[in-house]
């Protein structure tokens, strides 16, 4: 199976793994990762039985390991921004069931525990663009600097 080589990954010591520009390391990344693709895997396949969940496409886009793998954060988004704080809701409720599949499907010393959150960066890049759009901003984008000499 495919989770076989990933698990042989998630094995590999600890020591002298370099930091990400962000601070975490590879490790981090790679567990974070594959927690990520588990989760969106259930969510697709509809292993969570919850109507709420059932009734919305919810993305992960990021989930983020602590340096000890104890705690995962996922970051989560309903397709379009709806009912987010249902969604989160029923994301909650299904913690337990979640993280004992996380737990059975992934190799790891301990069975991180998980909290969710809503993904911001979806509405901060909205902001951006429409801030990119605004008329000051456009003229200092056009605004041809004068030739001093």
């Amino acid at each position: 199976m495919i989770l076989a080589h990933r698990l042989a990954i998630l094995n590999m010591p600890r020591h002298r793994q370099p930091r990400t520009e962000r601070g975490l390391s590879q490790r981090q990344l790679r567990v974070g990762e594959v927690v990520r693709h588990i989760l969106a895997d259930m969510l697709a396949r509809g292993e969570v039985h919850d109507p709420v969940i059932q009734g919305h496409l919810i993305t992960i886009p990021e989930v983020r390991m602590t340096g000890d793998l104890r705690l995962a954060t996922i970051y989560a988004m309903p397709l379009g921004g709806r009912d987010i704080d249902a969604v989160l809701a029923a994301l909650n409720r299904h913690k337990r069931f979640l993280r004992g599949e996380i737990a059975r499907r992934v190799n790891l010393k301990f069975a991180p525990d998980i909290r969710f959150a809503i993904d911001e960066r979806f509405g901060e890049a909205e902001r951006i663009e429409k801030l990119l759009r605004t008329p000051a901003v456009q003229r200092d984008l056009h605004h041809k600097p004068d030739d001093q000499s």
